[in-house]
């Protein structure tokens, strides 16, 4: 009898772990989902568009979109090994709240803007280099 019940006891305490990890999982996939890696790579997209013919672009996004989800996978591996559980509550708690949410919403644009800043910056660092290596 006490066999079954530690055994039952066993049983019990893996299923809760493993609920516990997969809210663990999902909870990692949504920071994931509004981290700033996910949606500079959703800009880089916006970028590739505009150098792709219009009649093929409806099919280059299903393709860069089909690639979204192993991606996710791996950043989310990265995550859990980088972040503990309680650092993934505080980050879902702050994209959830207001300042989180419009940093989300206007990450896009602020990130065309820094990479026109960077180019320039790019092209003047190149300058500056060509001056030291003459």
């Amino acid at each position: 009898m006490k066999k079954i019940i530690v055994t039952f006891a066993l049983v019990l305490v893996a299923n809760l772990g493993m609920a516990q990890d997969a809210a663990y999982t999902k909870d990692v996939m949504r920071v994931v989902e509004n981290s700033p890696t996910v949606n500079q790579i959703k800009a880089v997209k916006a970028q590739i568009l505009k150098q792709i013919p219009d009649d093929k672009k409806a099919a280059f996004t299903i393709d860069f979109d089909a690639s979204f989800p192993s991606l996710y996978d791996k950043l989310a591996k990265v995550y859990m090994e980088t972040y503990t559980k309680e650092d993934i509550k505080a980050m879902l708690a702050f994209y959830d709240s207001p300042v989180g949410k419009k940093i989300a919403e206007k990450e896009a644009g602020l990130n065309e803007k820094a990479q026109e800043s960077l180019k320039e910056w790019g092209e003047g660092l190149q300058s500056m280099m060509m001056k030291y290596m003459q």
